[in-house]
This record gives structure tokens, sequence and C-alpha cells, in this order.
């Protein structure tokens, strides 16, 4: 027997019990995928179900600057505590600086010429009064006396049109302040600094952004805000017991303290957050609340399933039939009057009909 005659016979048992050992280990059951965390379990037997978002609980304040600039300097960093009225960033506010000086010159100029109006027209008071208490015609003409009269009253105008001049230059300056502090961007409240998204150098621009500049917040209670599908928004009662879970760990819950309603039903937002998104469920968003300090561990932001416990839902399939009305209609049923049987006829056989004057 040659070499050749005595390999294929070899190869050809070895290929079937490769085929037996595949054919065995895939008629062996899979064991099921363990979940990376246990889901989340209601405490309740009846409950409204719903996802929450993080938020503080002065809402979260989208900062931005009503002046668009570049920023020459921020002063503050995420996470930290900020005090209403400090300066969050600055524009840069070299033109309007310069903007400044000119006012304030122009303020300087404005009240000198006031100055002089007034010392003019003090002069020329002084030469009519000397002049208009003469008797003598011969001593002081007619017309020399109407002439300082009238240089009386012209720079008594002077004066008035000076005063005006500086109560415009003095609004010029004032405005030019206003716009100079509108450059500093400071903490409407007290709060935390959520987000910055705003470095020196950059463009800060003016008008709602999608993504603001700052978000800032007050941190020391958090709010949850939990959306209710509209089929279940029927049977939610303001003030129930309420439990949040953190996603990911349902170890990690805190009980909810009820805070408003909002009663606009709106469409369902998605996780891209865009407000253009078009869905066809509708939600009821009610706000609660909990100390930060009784879960540390939940960030403005982080989704949660939240458990709102409310009376158990009676299947219309379940529901008992009414008795009266089922009663009702069985006695009218059984009350109904009912054809005689014909001696010796088949009831279901039509009956025959009576000739005209029978019976009479």
């Amino acid at each position: 027997m040659t070499l050749r005659n005595k390999i294929l016979p070899l190869l050809a048992v070895g290929g079937l019990a490769l085929a037996v050992t595949v054919a065995l280990r895939s008629q062996r059951a899979t064991p099921p995928a363990q979940p990376v965390a246990q889901p989340t379990r209601a405490p309740f037997s009846a409950y409204i179900g719903g996802s929450g978002i993080v938020e503080a609980s002065s809402d979260n304040i989208a900062i931005g600057t009503p002046v668009g600039g570049i920023v020459r300097s921020v002063a503050v960093k995420a996470g930290q505590r900020v005090a209403a009225g400090e300066l969050l960033f600055e524009i840069d506010d070299r033109d309007r600086s310069a903007e400044l000086a000119q006012k304030q010159a122009a303020l300087v100029k404005a009240r000198a010429s006031l100055a002089e109006a007034e010392a003019a027209s003090r002069d020329y008071e002084t030469q009519y009064r000397l002049v208009s208490g003469v008797t003598d015609s011969r001593a002081v003409s007619l017309d020399d006396l109407e002439k300082r009269r009238n240089a009386m009253y012209l720079y008594r105008a002077k004066v008035r049109s000076a005063q005006a001049d500086v109560a415009v230059a003095e609004a010029d300056l004032a405005a030019a302040r206003t716009a100079l502090d509108l450059l500093g961007v400071r903490a409407p409240i007290d709060g935390e600094i959520l987000q910055v998204n705003v470095r020196p150098g950059e463009y800060a621009a003016a008008g709602v952004l999608d993504t603001p500049l700052l978000r800032l917040g007050d941190m020391d209670t958090l709010h949850v805000r939990v959306d209710i599908d509209e089929n279940d928004a029927w049977r939610f009662e303001p003030g129930a017991r309420a439990v949040a879970f953190l996603r990911g760990n349902r170890d990690l819950k805190v009980l909810l303290a009820y805070v408003r309603t909002e009663p606009y039903v709106r469409g369902k937002t998605q996780l891209s957050g865009s407000s253009t998104e078009q869905v066809d469920t509708r939600v009821l968003q009610v706000i609660y609340a909990f100390r930060r300090a009784d879960l540390p561990e939940a960030y403005v932001g982080q989704q949660v399933d939240a458990f709102i416990e409310a009376q158990p839902v009676v299947s219309s399939m379940q529901a008992p039939v009414n008795a009266t009305a089922g009663e009702t209609v069985r006695q009218s049923v059984s009350s109904a009057p009912r054809e005689p049987e014909r001696p010796g006829g088949n009831a279901d056989e039509p009956a025959a009909v009576a000739p005209a004057g029978a019976g009479r």
C-alpha cells in the first residue's frame, strides 16, 4: 500500500471526528449573559414610572453676554462656588475704554462752556442793572439800554443751552460707563459653576446660543424633572410618594419631595436634547426635589429612574359587570310574553291567519 493510500483514510477519519466534535459543542446550551447592573424595581405595588433628569434647584441658568467680542479673561472654573455679582468673564474693553475717555473729555468741555456762559451772563446782568436805574435820559440813551437788556437775555439763553449740553454729556458718559460695565459678565445668583465653554482669546457671540458660554445653578438642593407619559397623567396625584434611582446602580436611591407640576403637556425630548425634535409621545413634567447631601453621587444632567406611587389600575376586561343593568336586561327578557303553543302543532310552524270576522 502506497503512502497516499494510507494518508487519505486518516484524513477522512480526522475530518469525521472534527465534525462530530463541532456538532456536539454546538448542541450545548449557552448560558444567558448576565447584566452589568441589575434593573431597578419599584418600591410600590402600584406606581407610575418615568425617566427624570437631575437639575439645579434654580434651573440650569445659561449665561451669555449682551455684547459680542474677544474674551479677555475667565475668572471662574467648573465646580467653583460664586456669589451674586461676582465676575465670571470679561470681553476685551479697549475700544469701550477709549470711548469712555472721549465722553469724559466732552463732559469737561461742556462744563467749561457752561461756566463761561454763566460768567458772561452775570456780566451783562450787571451792566444792565447799572443803566436801568438811571432816570436821566441824557446820561444813557434808550438804544444802549435796549442793547444791554437784550444781551442779558441772550446770555441767559446761552446758559440754559450750556446746561443742556452738560446734561447730554453726562448722559453720554453714563451710557459709555454702562457699555463698559456690560463687557464684564457677572453671576446673577449665588450658585455653582456647572460648565465653562469659553476660553480667553475666543470670540463670545451675543444672544441665545445652542451651547451657552457658562452654566450656573444653585446646587444646595437638586431638582428632578420627571417625564410622565400622557397615558398615565390622569393617574398622577400631587404629593404622592416618589423615589428616584440612579441609573447603573439600583442601590443608590433617594426619596423625592414634590415641588410643582408644569400644567403644559409637551412633546417628549429625546436624548439629543434638540428643541426641533418631532415626536409623537407627549409627557407631563413633574418637578421633585431632594437635598444634595442625601445623594452626593448625583450630578446635574444625570438621568434617573423615578417611580411615583399611584392607585392600581383595573382593566376594563376585568371590571365587574354592572349588576343592576344586567339584572334589568335579564328581567326584561324573562318577563317578555311568549306565544302559546298550539295543541298538536309544531312550535316552529307559523300560525294560521284567522278569517275575517272569526271569534265574533
